[in-house]
């Protein structure tokens, strides 16, 4: 193996009642939406393109309206993440500190652009990881833009940790192992390998 890519919401952070509080600050421009977004609503959410989540959580507004109100979200959640941050696995930055003395680390992610910069600044742990990509830079969905990790950085054999269905399905699409992060958001129907907390990583590899 020469590398493990990593997917962030569930896996490397929660960050969603963070996210939660800044959504619903942006909501107060806009009475009569909706009732406030709640974590569960988010946890729900997480891993999907952000066209669907303005979909799931504003269904009775027109697409310009959703896609307005995730915008100002998204600008909103990372600015305070950048500067706040979210909530870490225990043993988080140990275990990276140990993985990155042996592998390559990246990032990919079906977030908006600057979410995953707001995870490094937040936690100050961009030094470990090597590349990342997501869905807001390219346009691409997740199995793709794992792909585009493992060409950019010309890796043979990498694996790909993360916590949903979305994650496993974007693994098997981009035909590389799965870890599956059973402490996150997701189930899943199959992996190649299973932790019950982040710092087990290093018990696999």
């Amino acid at each position: 193996m020469d590398g493990i890519i990593f997917d962030l919401d569930g896996t490397l952070w929660n960050a969603t009642e963070q996210i939660c509080k800044t959504w619903n600050m942006v909501l107060k421009d806009y009475p009569g939406t909706r009732a406030p977004i709640t974590v569960e609503e988010l946890e729900g959410c997480m891993g999907l393109l952000l066209p669907d989540i303005g979909r799931r959580l504003f269904p009775n507004e027109i697409p310009k309206i959703q896609e307005e109100l995730i915008n100002k979200c998204c600008d909103m959640e990372v600015k305070y993440l950048s500067e706040h941050g979210g909530v870490l696995y225990p043993d988080e930055e140990k275990t990276l500190s140990a993985l990155a003395d042996k592998y390559k680390l990246f990032i990919v992610s079906n977030c908006q652009s600057g979410y995953i910069e707001s995870f490094f600044k937040g936690h100050s742990l961009g030094k470990y990881f090597t590349d990342c990509e997501c869905a807001g830079n390219t346009g691409m969905e997740k199995g793709d833009n794992i792909r585009l990790i493992i060409k950019r950085n010309r890796l043979v054999s990498p694996v790909y940790t993360g916590d949903t269905q979305n994650d496993r399905d974007s693994a098997a699409y981009a035909k590389v192992p799965f870890v599956y992060a059973a402490y996150g958001f997701g189930r899943v129907n199959g992996y190649d390998f299973i932790i019950n907390s982040f710092s087990e990583l290093t018990d696999i590899f």
